[in-house]
């Protein structure tokens, strides 16, 4: 095996080089899902060689919906994917060391046709309400819970409850199958540029709930193990993540790698979709970003119990990531 003092003769010599495992850069397995944002982020730092010049190697790995995403991220066939806050709680608490890094501010919202009589969630008794994610998804939880604290209404005994994946339950919306759509923020942008419009939003919820700010319910997800064992390599990972998204922010180039991953069929929904992942780039200090997160796990614990965030009676130590090799 050549030391670097041979690869480099070799090199100078014009000899073939052979590949160095010791010299590879680490990989960070990022598990993306067909409707995520995550591939367009993850598109921008390959096609800029955002994770080379932060010494890592993204390795992109398709996952068919959130259930597979966290069967693959428990089973260790994944570094990273993107979730929710109380879910990363939960397993802290369950004594699995997790580390959070905001993602988006950006969230779901029940989404009803334009001249739709729903008005208000009560309004929402005996409709047809599509959710997309299934039963423990975020936005379901939140819209529950802001239900019942609000209004004392038991939405899911109710309202005609039927789960599905994203892309189905908004179809199923527009082709009038259902009353209202609790579905993702890509959706609800695509929806919004067909007319119709939202009843409430996940941050209007969050906010009601006790949140202080715009509030990233949803992250980036690894343990504390990966940051362990390897510590350069996530620790550039999180800056190459934040330089996507400044480069999407700041340079219309960046869309143009984007875009054939968006599936957007025009320009309004392009714009829309454009619109509402700029505005949801998190800005705000962590630890802000921790005390609405203690607020929100405060009141979903009173709400839900143990059976929806767990033993655990506040978000675990050393959950978000500040992006250190420490």
């Amino acid at each position: 095996m050549l030391s670097r003092r041979g690869l480099l003769a070799a090199a100078l010599a014009g000899l073939p080089v052979l590949s160095h495992p010791a010299l590879a850069a680490p990989s960070v397995r990022l598990g993306s899902l067909p409707f995520g944002t995550v591939a367009w982020e993850a598109a921008v730092i390959k096609a800029r060689g955002l994770d080379a010049a932060n010494g890592f190697t993204l390795d992109l790995v398709k996952l068919a919906g959130n259930d597979a995403a966290r069967i693959a991220f428990m089973g260790g066939q994944v570094d990273v994917i993107v979730g929710d806050l109380l879910w990363a709680a939960r397993l802290g608490n369950e004594g699995r060391a997790m580390r959070y890094v905001p993602a988006s501010t950006s969230e779901g919202a029940v989404m009803v046709p334009a001249a739709s009589p729903v008005k208000t969630l009560k309004d929402l008794e005996g409709k047809r309400l599509g959710v997309g994610g299934g039963p423990l998804d975020k936005n379901w939880l939140l819209l529950k819970a802001q239900a019942q604290d609000a209004a004392g209404f038991d939405i899911e005994a109710k309202a005609e409850i039927a789960y599905g994946a994203p892309p189905l339950i908004a179809l199923k919306l527009e082709q009038g199958s259902l009353d209202a759509a609790l579905t993702y923020w890509t959706y609800c942008a695509r929806l919004e540029a067909k007319g119709f419009r939202r009843l409430i939003g996940a941050d209007d919820m969050m906010r009601a709930l006790g949140a202080k700010g715009v509030f990233a319910l949803i992250g980036y997800l690894f343990e504390a193990q990966t940051v362990a064992e390897k510590p350069e390599a996530m620790a550039g990972f999180v800056r190459a993540v934040r330089a996507a998204k400044d480069m999407l922010a700041a340079d219309p180039s960046a869309w143009d790698i984007v875009r054939p991953l968006m599936a957007a069929d025009d320009d309004a929904i392009f714009e829309a979709l454009k619109r509402e992942y700029l505005a949801g780039i998190p800005r705000r200090p962590l630890a802000e970003e921790r005390s609405d997160g203690e607020r929100l796990f405060s009141v979903m614990s009173r709400l839900g119990g143990e059976r929806l965030v767990g033993t655990g009676t506040g978000l675990p130590p050393g959950l978000y990531y500040d992006g250190k090799t420490g």
